[in-house]
């Protein structure tokens, strides 16, 4: 179907994005420090990196890994694979070996997106990677392309109109959003397009697509200008991109890997940005800190919207925010990668803020144990559930698939895990997640892993890795050992060689030497016990350091 003329019947990204390209071609789709790229040349480009795929024989719905930091070759890449009717896959730019070829082989990518940056990475890795067909170099200075690569820029500049055909594409084309999940390795979230583009929704667009309603909401309103603080690789970020981009805005993304307050109150005030998406504490606090210390130097009162999900946002911080962009929406919704619409909590200059309670989203629940709803006002905790548009389940998992996304009287819902009770006026109060997951600024890290990869070390005897509260970013992974007999303690020598096989964010900020982790007859260690007595040795340490 051409989406200029033609009304589907389900939503596609794709359909969308080219519509708004041909309504508003002169508007900035995309800037990047002093890169601005048209809603006409986003387009454009995308269409030529969708043929390269194609080219290189890539099918409908094969895989389309994206190993990249946040900057325009990530959204034009999932742009392109959405023409083509290819489904983009989020990879952690954390990643290196072998949890690289864990997710490329478990998605079945065909191709690979990646920046220079990740070169040496992604070569260490090619040939495990065997069903990887392309391999697209993004050149951000940090490497040259190696011959295995087809250069990105030269395939993005090769289209000089429409290259890809929407034919063929429908709401049942998917995309995949990898999350570390509360067990286990990282999973793929399967998603039809129509369901999350409704699923996101903040434009009022009908549940039957209506191509014209894009257009004629295009104008006389304000384009948003929207910046993702949070990492494009996150269901957070790219969806948040996404709702900016499906209302014909602006999405600004930061140069750099790291994250950089001041740099980022700049872009703030220089680009009039008035939607942005942070990760609860771990962004906010850092940004209000800057903004208390050097009053004056940042004006963000262009801020319309600060929205937040996957990490807790403390009433506090929220407050602290509030002074300085008094006419700011703050949402924070709780959401997953497995679940849109559960709830929400606002806060603004006159709705007090709160931490951990949220309104109820209006398709979804609170389920015990046998799948009933729970009365309000009770002292039970259940598990919050959402019917609706969700996710078909996880990717070639159908056993965690079915505990997931179960069918209760005859309705699927998605039932990611988190805990809850009813409040009196139908509010609920989040109790945190059914599972040892440690969430450390959004990001999800399985103890088991990390201890396995401690154990892998031979002075390791035992070890139990565990979460503890840290002021910014929610939890703090740490972990408690037990060296081998006769071993000298080497915290150093330790870490040095878990970094050799973890993601940095996996890797334990604090190593606790125990003479024994008590396990009981079961082989079971006592988790809520070990975390205690982390706490309070690092509480000891800091008391030593500061006496």
């Amino acid at each position: 179907m051409n989406p200029t003329t033609s009304r589907p019947s389900e939503w596609t990204f794709a359909d969308v994005w080219e519509t708004i390209a041909a309504e508003i071609p002169n508007r900035a789709a995309l800037v990047h420090g002093d890169e601005r790229i048209t809603w006409r040349d986003f387009d454009r480009r995308a269409d030529g990196i969708a043929a390269a795929l194609l080219d290189g024989g890539l099918q409908p719905q094969d895989k389309v890994a994206l190993y990249l930091h946040n900057a325009p070759a990530y959204l034009e890449s999932v742009f392109a694979a959405l023409k083509a009717s290819l489904v983009p896959v989020n990879t952690n730019y954390r990643y290196t070996g072998d949890e690289l070829v864990q997710l490329w082989t478990n998605a079945d990518a065909a191709a690979v997106v990646f920046h220079g940056a990740f070169t040496a990475q992604t070569d260490a890795v090619r040939a495990r990677c065997p069903s990887v067909q392309v391999w697209l170099f993004v050149d951000d200075g940090e490497a040259s392309c190696p011959s295995w690569a087809i250069p990105y820029h030269k395939a993005a500049e090769s289209s000089v109109g429409r290259t890809v055909a929407a034919q063929g594409r429908n709401g049942d084309d998917q995309v995949l959003i990898y999350t570390g999940g509360t067990t286990g390795l990282p999973r793929g979230v399967m998603w039809r397009q129509h369901d999350l583009f409704l699923a996101s929704n903040t434009t009022g667009d009908p549940e039957i697509a209506d191509l014209d309603h894009v257009r004629k909401r295009l104008h006389g309103v304000a384009p948003p200008v929207g910046l993702p603080a949070a990492p494009l690789m996150h269901g957070t970020g790219f969806v948040f991109a996404a709702t900016i981009l499906n209302r014909g805005g602006t999405v600004v993304t930061l140069p750099g890997m790291s994250f950089d307050v001041a740099a980022l109150l700049d872009v703030i005030v220089q680009e009039g940005v008035t939607d942005l998406c942070i990760v609860g504490d771990a962004f906010c606090r850092p940004i209000v800190d800057a903004l208390d210390s050097e009053p004056g130097r940042w004006n963000v009162q262009r801020l319309r919207v600060v929205s937040s999900s996957g990490m807790a946002w403390s009433a506090s911080v929220k407050e602290r925010l509030l002074a300085h962009a008094p006419e700011t929406l703050l949402i924070d919704f709780l959401n997953a990668s497995e679940a849109s619409g559960m709830g929400r909590a606002l806060t603004s200059s006159k709705r007090a803020a709160s931490g951990s309670r949220f309104q109820l989203g209006k398709n979804a629940c609170v389920i015990d144990e046998a799948g009933r709803p729970l009365a309000k006002g009770g002292v039970e905790v259940g598990r919050v559930a959402v019917r609706g548009y969700i996710p078909l389940g996880y990717y070639k998992d159908p056993e965690k698939t079915a505990a997931t996304f179960p069918v209760i009287d005859g309705v699927r819902y998605a039932v990611p895990g988190d805990l809850a009770t009813i409040d009196d006026d139908g509010a609920i109060t989040l109790l945190g997640r059914g599972s040892t997951c440690i969430n450390t600024g959004g990001e999800k890290v399985f103890p088991e892993e990390v201890e396995d990869a401690i154990k892998s070390h031979d002075r390791i005897a035992d070890a139990l890795v565990v979460g503890v509260p840290h002021a910014r970013f929610g939890q703090m992974v740490t972990a408690a050992v037990e060296w081998a007999d006769g071993a000298v303690p080497d915290e150093q020598a330790l870490l040095d060689h878990l970094r050799g096989r973890l993601a940095g964010h996996k890797v334990p900020r604090a190593v606790m030497s125990v003479d024994s982790l008590s396990r009981g007859p079961n082989g079971k260690a006592d988790r809520p016990g070990v975390t205690a007595r982390v706490i309070a040795w690092l509480a000891e340490r800091e008391t030593e350091k500061t006496a």
